[in-house]
C-alpha cells in the first residue's frame, strides 16, 4: 500500500507537503508512509479516498483503478469546461446535445476506434 500511496501522490502532481496539507497531515508524515516507516490507518485511508475520490479497494489491495469516477466528478468537470476559455469542448459537449441516435452511435465507432489503437 505504501508504494500505492506514493504512486497516487506523483499521480496527482502534490508533493508530499500539499498532499498531506489536503488530509490534515504533516509531509513528513506521507514521507514515513511512503517509506514504510510507519502504517496507514483506517482513518487515512478513508480520508485519501474521500479527498482525492480514490477507490478503496485499489488503494488498499491494489485491485481495480485508481480512482471513482461518479456523476457529480463529471457534472463538476463539465461545468469547469463550460466556465473556461476552451471552445472547442464547449462546441463538442453543445453538439452531443443536439445529436441524433445515429449521430452518436458514429461517434461511439469514433471512440471504440481510439480505444484501440491505444491497447
Amino acid at each position: 500500500m505504501n508504494e500505492r500511496l506514493k504512486l497516487l501522490r506523483k499521480t496527482l502532481k502534490l508533493s508530499q507537503d500539499a498532499f498531506a496539507e489536503r488530509i490534515g497531515m504533516k509531509g513528513s508524515s506521507i514521507s514515513l508512509l511512503e517509506s514504510g516507516g510507519r502504517n496507514i490507518t483506517e482513518q487515512v485511508i478513508k480520508s485519501i479516498c474521500r479527498e482525492f475520490n480514490v477507490d478503496y479497494i485499489w488503494l488498499t489491495t491494489g485491485d481495480g483503478e485508481m480512482f471513482i469516477d461518479t456523476d457529480d466528478d463529471f457534472i463538476e468537470r463539465i461545468d469547469r469546461i463550460m466556465v473556461g476559455e476552451d471552445d472547442a469542448r464547449k462546441n463538442l459537449f453543445k453538439a452531443l446535445l443536439d445529436a441524433s441516435d445515429e449521430d452518436i452511435a458514429a461517434f461511439q465507432r469514433i471512440i471504440d476506434l481510439f480505444a484501440s489503437k491505444k491497447d
